[in-house]
């Protein structure tokens, strides 16, 4: 069913853009000094939030359509856990989103590593579902 296999295609992305940030550009940034990581981390995440938020809305519509058509569970419950960043992002990394939104980037900040390294690890959460709604649309292909 091609509506699923296009769900899984960019619940891939969704995974791959969240490992991504995770495993190459997370810890590239924290070997910056204080004020080039928040700049970066400014900057980078503008763009990041949202390309990942239109995909992950994108795969979910996928996924429930291909789950109408189909009756398939797999794509049900990929489409439930790739919007599952959607709540995360708002509900329990905002606060700290908005910290570091706000901080003057061209000032020193002490604060703004710790938060970084607290936004990388909240991150993870979000990889996970993006691997895990992928997975679930594979099966709901299978």
């Amino acid at each position: 069913m091609l509506v699923g296999l296009l769900a899984l295609t960019v619940a891939a992305a969704f995974a791959g853009a969240a490992i991504y940030i995770s495993v190459a550009e997370q810890p590239a940034r924290l070997r910056l000094d204080d004020r080039a990581l928040l700049q970066e981390w400014q900057l980078s995440y503008k763009r990041g939030a949202a390309m990942q938020a239109s995909i992950a809305v994108v795969a979910c519509v996928l996924g429930v359509v291909a789950w109408w058509l189909t009756g398939s569970l797999g794509y049900l419950i990929g489409a439930v856990l790739i919007i599952l960043p959607w709540p995360w992002t708002l509900i329990v990394m905002m606060p700290t989103n908005r910290l570091l939104a706000a901080m003057d980037a061209a000032a020193v900040n002490l604060q703004a590593r710790a938060l970084i390294v607290k936004w990388g690890n909240l991150h993870l959460v979000r990889v996970m579902l993006g691997v895990l709604a992928a997975l679930a649309f594979l099966w709901g292909s299978a």
